[in-house]
C-alpha cells in the first residue's frame, strides 16, 4: 500500500513528515507533498515557489507536479526538495499555494485518487497548524492553515498528525498539549534513523529538534529566530492522532480560508491580515530587504571557529538552563550560512565529538 502524506508547513516538515511516516508504516512507499516555501537563507525570493520556479519537474497528476533529483530551483529562487527527494525514499509533490485553497484541493484530490488511498495524513512539526491565529507567539500560519482548509474542501479522508508539540517555537508545548488528547504515539531513535543524514545539510531546526528528542534527548536548545530556547520534553517525542475537523474548527484561518473558498495567495493574505492581524508574506518581504544589505560572505570558517568558545558562553548567558544550540544558529550566529555552515558543522563534528549530540551541539563540554 502507498500512503499520501501532506507536509503541511513547508520547509523542513518533509522530514519530519519522513520520520512520522516510518514510525506509522515502517518501510512501506509513500507519496509526500509540500510546498516549497523555505526560509529566506535557503530562498532568497520571499513566499512560496511555483511550477514556474523549477527546471525539470515531472507530471504526477494533471494539476501536479513531481520533484525528483533531477529538478532544481530556477536562480535566483532556491529550494532543497531536489536534495531531499534524491535522499529520502519518498516521491515528493509540489504543492502551489498560488490558486489558493481550490487548487491544492484538487491536487490532494488527484493524488488520493492516483494512489488510491482512503486516507490522507496531515504531518505538522511543532503545532502551528492548531494554533487559534491570535497567540502572541505565532509566526507563520498560512502554510498549515491552507493546507486544512484544503483537505476540508477535498473531502477525502484525512487525519492531522501533529508531532513534536512546540517544537517550532511558536505555540508553547504547555498551551497545546490540554486540547490534543492522549491519542499518540512516541517516536525512537529507530524512527529518526532514515532521515539523521539530512541534517548534515539541511537547516530545519524543528525537524531536528523532533530527532532530537525521539533519541531521549531533553532539556533547553536554542534555536534561530525566536530568541528563547525551545525545551525539549517527554512530550517532544510524541505525535498526536488529531481530526482535521477538530483542527478546522480551532484554526480560525484555517476556518476562514475554508469557509471563503479563498482562491489565490493574494486573497489568503488579505484572510491571514484580517484573522492573525498580520501577514507572514509581508514579514519575509520586509526581511528580504534587510538581508540584501547583509554580508555572509567576509567571514572564513576557520575565523568562525576561532569565536565558537566565545559565543557559546555568550548564549549560556543569555538562555540560562538552555544545554543544546542548533547547528544552524551556532553558524549564523558566527556569521556563516549555505556551505560555510555545513563545513563549519563538519569540523565541529570532527574537533569536539563529545559536545556533538545528534542534530544538536551542547553549550558545554561534558
Amino acid at each position: 500500500m502507498t500512503r499520501l502524506l501532506v507536509a503541511a508547513g513547508g520547509g523542513g516538515d518533509v522530514i519530519g513528515t519522513t520520520l512520522v511516516h516510518h514510525a506509522l508504516h515502517g518501510d512501506e512507499p509513500a507519496v509526500v507533498l509540500s510546498y516549497s516555501w523555505e526560509r529566506l537563507v535557503v530562498d532568497p525570493v520571499p513566499g512560496p515557489r511555483a511550477e514556474r520556479d523549477f527546471a525539470h519537474l515531472r507530471p504526477l497528476t494533471p494539476h501536479l507536479s513531481q520533484i525528483t533529483a533531477d529538478s532544481s530551483a530556477i536562480a535566483p529562487a532556491g529550494s532543497t526538495l531536489p536534495r531531499l527527494a534524491a535522499e529520502l525514499p519518498i516521491i515528493l509533490g509540489l504543492l502551489s499555494p498560488y490558486g489558493g485553497v481550490p487548487l491544492l484541493a484538487r491536487q490532494i484530490t488527484e493524488a488520493a485518487e492516483k494512489y488510491a488511498v482512503d486516507e490522507v495524513t496531515v504531518v505538522d512539526v511543532g503545532g502551528d497548524v492548531f494554533a487559534r491565529g491570535d497567540e502572541p507567539t505565532l509566526l507563520s500560519p498560512l502554510p498549515d492553515a491552507l493546507v486544512i482548509a484544503a483537505c476540508a474542501t477535498a473531502g477525502v479522508p484525512a487525519v492531522l498528525r501533529l508531532a513534536g508539540p512546540g517544537l517550532d517555537g511558536e505555540i508553547p508545548e504547555a498551551d497545546l498539549l490540554p486540547d490534543m488528547g492522549s491519542d499518540h504515539l512516541t517516536l525512537t531513535g529507530a524512527d529518526a534513523r532514515g532521515v539523521e543524514h539530512v541534517f548534515d545539510w539541511h537547516p530545519s531546526e524543528a525537524s531536528a529538534l523532533l530527532a532530537a528528542a525521539a533519541h531521549g534527548l531533553r532539556g533547553g536548545c536554542v534555536v534561530r529566530d525566536t530568541g528563547r530556547p525551545v525545551f525539549l520534553t517527554d512530550a517532544s517525542a510524541r505525535v498526536h492522532r488529531i481530526a482535521v475537523d477538530r483542527a478546522l474548527h480551532r484554526n480560525r484561518l484555517a476556518h476562514a480560508l475554508y469557509s471563503g473558498a479563498v482562491d489565490s495567495l493574494h486573497g489568503a493574505e488579505k484572510v491571514s491580515r484580517d484573522v492573525c492581524g498580520f501577514s507572514e508574506l509581508q514579514r519575509e518581504r520586509d526581511r528580504s530587504l534587510g538581508l540584501a544589505h547583509e554580508s555572509w560572505s567576509s567571514r572564513s570558517v576557520n575565523e568562525a571557529l576561532d569565536d565558537v568558545d566565545a559565543r557559546l558562553r555568550h548564549l549560556r548567558s543569555s538562555n540560562p538552563g538552555a544545554r543544546y544550540v542548533t547547528f544552524r544558529c551556532l553558524a549564523e550566529g558566527l556569521g556563516l550560512t549555505g556551505a560555510a555552515a555545513q563545513t563549519l558543522r563538519a569540523r565541529l563534528i570532527e574537533q569536539r565529538p563529545a559536545q556533538c549530540a545528534g542534530p544538536l551541539f551542547c553549550l558545554t563540554s561534558p
